[in-house]
């Protein structure tokens, strides 16, 4: 099993929308921000090389917003990230056999499609992959709720459906992946997000999607403004920090700008800490 960080376009999105109700005077000391208040945020994937299939876990946003739309978001790149990132590798858009998303909000999601073109119609940009996603989350993205509709998709559920290559999950465990992963499941931020326990040489590594998006979201009190749900968030995660730094596990980062993974630890006053950081899984 080869582990390698990917990344799936990167985005500037407000600072004080990413980090709820702690206040500027304590987040811009985590992560700075522009005049407009931006931080800078990744949209990193994972790439799991098995002997014979490649697993990708989440897409990015992709390139597939229009020009409006991109710069509203503050997506920072015009091409397609993500496949440029496998086909640095080696690898192509083909060579994926499975994609996991935690969730279909168009940050995780959007590199499923294929990058905007003027007058032409969005297509998926994975023709072999099988998708995997939550029962929760698929239903959730079809019929959003108004506070969160422009975080989905709007075509994105019908090209799913019609591939014929969806997976719909409602226990902890995939046919199509096997034992050696297995899920945890978060409604703090949207119903039904996924997130992946990897079993690794290592340990478990568990991708924390944006239940835990970045390091400085590890302290548990820290939420974020698009969360629906932040105590019973703030409560998943402190489940999810305890059980991990028990059996001294790791955390995947999708959005932190620097950091892609780090091991949980708990400090003598009981507070969990991102320790072991790796700027980048390479292989």
């Amino acid at each position: 099993m080869k582990l390698t960080s990917l990344l799936g376009n990167s985005q500037k999105l407000d600072g004080g929308a990413m980090f709820g109700n702690a206040p500027k005077a304590m987040w811009s000391q985590w992560y700075p921000c522009d005049e407009e208040n931006r931080i800078h945020l990744q949209c990193r994937c994972l790439l799991v090389q098995e002997e014979d299939r490649n697993i990708l876990f989440e897409t990015g946003v992709g390139a597939f917003f229009d020009p409006k739309m991109k710069d509203r978001f503050g997506v920072q790149e015009t091409e397609h990230c993500l496949i440029q990132s496998l086909q640095a590798l080696g690898l192509s858009a083909d060579d994926i056999d499975i994609i996991v998303l935690s969730h279909l909000h168009f940050d995780h999601a959007g590199g499923l499609l294929s990058a905007y073109q003027p007058d032409e119609e969005l297509t998926l940009a994975f023709p072999n992959a099988r998708i995997i996603v939550s029962e929760a989350a698929w239903q959730r993205a079809i019929s959003p709720h108004a506070r969160d509709r422009a975080s989905f998709i709007a075509p994105l559920p019908d090209l799913l459906e019609h591939s014929g290559r969806l997976e719909r999950i409602q226990g902890t465990r995939s046919a199509t992946l096997g034992d050696r992963y297995r899920f945890h499941f978060s409604d703090g931020h949207t119903p039904g997000m996924l997130l992946t326990e990897i079993n690794t040489d290592d340990g478990p590594l568990v991708f924390a999607a944006d239940l835990i998006p970045g390091t400085a979201w590890v302290h548990v009190p820290i939420t974020m403004g698009y969360d629906r749900y932040p105590e019973m968030l703030i409560d998943e995660k402190r489940r999810l920090l305890s059980d991990l730094a028990a059996r001294k596990g790791r955390l995947f980062f999708t959005h932190d700008p620097s950091i892609a993974a780090a091991r949980v630890e708990v400090n003598d006053k009981g507070r969990y800490l991102p320790t072991d950081t790796v700027e980048q899984l390479s292989a």
